[in-house]
């Protein structure tokens, strides 16, 4: 048994609201009461791409949600639209808990990054949105202006988390810290400045893509 599928186990006896068990490899079925029947496959990849995404749908008959279990684990775009258009749920395994207590695993979308990518796709300026990778989204203003915007979820981003997202990703035009209660420190602002993008919360980024 991996490590992966022993601490997810693990977690959801502890955490006591749903049964889960080991149906070989990757794979668990999580039970709970009055919400369907989940299986996922607990993947221990540091990136998932279409490949990785259409090898566990292929091979795990009827599976409802993957879950990446590691933190850093990143999220390329071609897989999540893979995944989104054979109805199977992605995301963490905090996600995996919350879409299992939902009822809508199969609809389910990584919690760090569904209401960001949701704000963008609905904002009046917005004409098209292009996720490159979970929290990397290429957006074409209605002006016909494009900015790559890159996410950073934590509560005070550093200047390496913003150098970290610019190494990993390549250039951006904006750094969005999404967390709602977020305060980049002046040293990531800096950062930004110096690679060549803005560091922002969501009030300023809404007033840059209306302004384009």
């Amino acid at each position: 048994m991996s490590w992966q599928i022993k601490y997810a186990l693990a977690n959801f006896a502890k955490e006591g609201r749903s049964q889960a068990e080991h149906l070989g490899g990757d794979v668990i079925r999580i039970v709970t009461d009055d919400r369907p029947d989940v299986v996922a496959a607990i993947s221990a990849a540091r990136t998932v791409n279409q490949a990785t995404a259409a090898g566990y749908r292929d091979h795990v008959e009827g599976l409802d949600f993957l879950c990446g279990y590691r933190a850093e684990c990143v999220w390329e775009g071609e897989a999540i639209r893979y995944l989104e258009d054979n109805h199977v749920g992605w995301g963490s395994f905090g996600t995996l808990v919350s879409a299992v207590l939902d009822g809508d695993a199969n609809t389910a979308q990584h919690k760090v990054y569904k209401f960001s990518d949701r704000l963008l796709r609905q904002y009046g300026p917005v004409a098209a949105v292009d996720r490159e990778f979970d929290r990397i989204h290429r957006v074409t203003l209605r002006s016909g202006e494009v900015l790559r915007i890159g996410m950073i979820a934590d509560y005070e981003p550093t200047a390496d988390e913003v150098r970290s997202l610019w190494d990993r990703f390549g250039s951006v035009d904006i750094i969005w810290n999404t967390n709602p209660n977020g305060t980049p420190q002046p040293e990531a602002n800096d950062a930004g400045r110096e690679l060549g993008c803005e560091v922002m919360l969501w009030n300023s980024l809404r007033e840059r893509l209306a302004q384009a």
